[in-house]
């Protein structure tokens, strides 16, 4: 792994009320190994060169912990969207589980993205952060098949491990539940994956279903993308420039499949919209009445 340098850790959400409620964003980690084929963080926008290789910053707990006690407003600090702070590096240095220490010794919450079954590992941190802040943990979950999980995304424990793992800390008393982004166009768009994903969740303890849709494909994305469906489904390449042509974002959550998704998070009691999941699991925002609408 390399070490970069760095000024600065946390940055303020401009649109955090849209994000899970998220007042600060932070990414401890830069570049990723999940190799999953349709991560939008290759994207040239986002200016990570190599993404395949991780990097942390020099000192960054030190850093952390200055801005960290500077900050005159409590709120929650969204750690991984841009790279999961759960890599295999991880396991060595511990840099996310430093932050958690600083974050709960300074009374900040968290809200947390992965695909890694290693976050149980920090369930003492959450839990004591629970204590006296708002937490919520996100399960990247993409398709129910463990072994489609593993052609989408190669680098990364299968479906069946993430679950497990949301179901450890749902018994620990923790507000947990699925990202259930990207529904992949032709591979992961069908009923049934649908179907099981949100009932699977709910047997592993989730309180929420959230989606966005479907897969982005703009520069150098597109690229690696169409490259790794050449790999593993043949001909789908040509079937998404036909279909999708030079649009940036294709979506598969058509207005059938909403339906289904939507239905099926009623029928078993699960959240879905934005508002409603932020409005339960903060605890110091008055509660509305959910809409399930």
């Amino acid at each position: 792994m390399e070490f970069i340098q760095a000024k600065t850790i946390l940055q303020k959400a401009n649109h955090g009320d849209e994000w899970f409620g998220v007042d600060y964003n932070m990414n401890l980690y830069k570049g990723c190994m999940h190799k999953c084929i349709y991560c939008d963080s290759r994207s040239n926008c986002y200016q990570i060169e190599d993404f395949d290789t991780v990097r942390a910053k020099e000192n960054e707990i030190e850093i952390l912990n200055k801005e960290l006690k500077s900050k005159r407003k409590k709120g929650v600090i969204g750690i991984g969207a841009m790279s999961d702070t759960y890599n295999p590096f991880e396991k060595q240095y511990e840099i996310t589980r430093q932050a958690l220490e600083l974050i709960s010794y300074h009374g900040f919450g968290v809200s947390i993205e992965t695909k890694s079954d290693l976050i149980v590992r920090d369930i003492d941190l959450f839990k004591e952060i629970n204590s006296k802040a708002n937490v919520i943990l996100k399960f990247t979950i993409t398709t129910a098949d463990d072994k489609l999980s593993k052609i989408i995304e190669p680098g990364v424990c299968v479906s069946s491990s993430r679950l497990k793992a949301m179901k450890q800390l749902s018994n620990n008393g923790l507000f947990v539940g699925t990202l259930l982004t990207p529904i992949i166009p032709f591979i992961t768009d069908s009923e049934e994956n649908i179907k099981n994903l949100i009932r699977l969740s709910y047997e592993n303890g989730a309180k929420f279903v959230f989606s966005m849709g479907g897969v982005t494909l703009r520069e150098n994305q597109r690229e690696y993308f169409y490259n790794e469906l050449d790999k593993s489904f043949s001909g789908l390449k040509e079937k998404y420039i036909k279909t999708f042509g030079n649009n940036y974002f294709c979506c598969s959550l058509n207005k059938n499949l909403y339906t289904v998704f939507k239905e099926e998070c009623k029928k078993y009691g699960l959240l879905y919209k934005m508002e409603d999941i932020i409005n339960t699991y903060k605890k110091s925002d008055s509660l509305q009445q959910l809409t399930f609408i």
